[in-house]
């Protein structure tokens, strides 16, 4: 069922309400090329064809998925001749415009540049990475949001009681069955219109009174609605959200996301391998179990496999997720590395160099070195860096956890060595 206006539509205020980038488009009676870029059900397709209807434009559209060049050139030239003929502007919508590769999306510039046609493409993944960068420098992108809970029951309602493109108050539906239809549709507002017609339809084959019940839209359903794609911007925003949960010492949001990732089918795999790196990233050093918990569960995940393996992740999300956390070995690395691209591999002290053969000993090479074990507390003071990188610190602990104790024992060390060095002088 799609609104007659765009003062019917439903969600979008943040663009169609009063003072929204495209009501304000409308309002001039001009249009410009765009990208509408949002979640499957948000209202694309049908804020499309409400902005072409609002400015008298002609409104082609083609599924990228079904359709190639040939198909774009067709309409384009039918655009050309209602042109010429002094007919209405033409509005090309391409829904799911990401499908189409780089060379069906470069047909389309000539024409989007020449305004033969006003461009609208729809896409649900991130057109940043899914659309050509010269469609897009044509274009606008509005991103649209998933609509509530509320603005799908709004929806829904229309459906209900619709005359002309819904049930025409012929059926209604029961409450809890209604609240769990909203609930389950994770603002999709198509598939909660499709979970209804199936429950409608369902009732209706079995010979069943009013209303529609709360069973029937169970298994009109058949499981819950999960805004997640494995391949697209779903899956990298529910991994990051599951990162930065562990990172953010939430287990219950992490225990959530990780949940979440299980339910749409997510390669546990994947999973386990986010944690076995979040064990060292983030928590590090503070507590070195971590990481051996990680990689058990990834280990676990291989042996186990799904279902029982959901237990070894959660317990190793959980884990990690309430650890103290440190960055601090990691950090220390990526500035080791940064002066290794700065200064290259810089030659090896002649006293840490292998010298397998007695005769290289002549030449400098393994001389001078001290053995840690020959002093007391096992450690000696020498130069381990290169030359021109004596002294530098890379590594240096927080008071977290376990690297607390990393940090003290370091301190305590270099006083030592300190203090060794003020006897030396003071003998001299």
């Amino acid at each position: 069922m799609r609104p007659r206006t765009i003062a019917e539509f439903v969600g979008q205020e943040h663009l169609i309400g009063e003072g929204g980038a495209l009501r304000r488009q409308v309002e001039r009676g001009y249009l410009a090329s765009m990208v509408l870029w949002g979640p499957p059900g948000s209202g694309k397709t049908t804020l499309a064809r409400l902005l072409s209807a609002a400015t008298g434009a002609h409104f082609s559209t083609l599924s990228a998925v079904m359709s190639g060049v040939a198909d774009v050139r067709r309409l384009i030239q039918e655009a050309k001749e209602r042109s010429e003929a002094n007919g209405p502007q033409t509005v090309l919508f391409i829904d799911e415009i990401h499908r189409f590769n780089k060379a069906q999306q470069d047909a389309l510039l000539p024409h989007v540049e020449e305004g033969t046609v006003t461009f609208i493409g729809a896409t649900t993944e991130n057109p940043y990475f899914s659309v050509v960068s010269p469609l897009l420098s044509r274009s606008r992108v509005f991103r649209l949001e998933a609509l509530t809970t509320d603005q799908v029951g709004v929806i829904v309602r229309r459906a209900l009681e619709d005359q002309e493109r819904g049930f025409g108050g012929r059926v209604t539906v029961a409450d809890d069955a209604f609240a769990h239809l909203l609930e389950i549709s994770a603002g999709d507002a198509r598939q909660a219109l499709n979970v209804l017609e199936a429950a409608v339809a369902m009732g209706e084959a079995e010979g069943r009174a009013e209303p529609v019940t709360l069973e029937e839209i169970e298994a009109s359903a058949q499981q819950r609605i999960l805004a997640y794609d494995r391949a697209g911007d779903g899956h990298y925003d529910t991994v990051s959200a599951f990162i930065k949960s562990l990172r953010g010492n939430d287990p219950d949001a992490a225990l959530y996301w990780l949940a979440t990732m299980v339910a749409a089918g997510e390669d546990p795999r994947f999973i386990a391998r986010r944690m076995v790196i979040a064990a060292s990233e983030d928590v590090g050093n503070a507590d070195p179990r971590a990481l051996q918990i990680a990689v058990a569960a990834a280990n676990a995940v291989e042996y186990v496999g799904l279902p029982e393996a959901q237990y070894n992740l959660a317990q190793a999300a959980a884990y990690i997720a309430s650890a103290p956390k440190s960055n601090r070995a990691g950090a220390a690395y990526w500035a080791a590395v940064a002066d290794v691209q700065e200064h290259g591999s810089l030659p090896v002290p002649l006293h840490l160099r292998n010298a397998p053969v007695r005769r290289m000993r002549s030449h400098g090479i393994g001389v001078g070195y001290q053995y840690p074990h020959d002093f007391p507390g096992a450690d000696v003071e020498q130069q381990y860096l290169p030359d021109g990188l004596a002294g530098r610190r890379y590594y240096e602990p927080t008071d977290q956890g376990m690297e607390r104790q990393i940090g003290e024992r370091l301190k305590r060390l270099r006083g030592e060595r300190k203090r060794r060095r003020g006897e030396e002088r003071s003998a001299r």
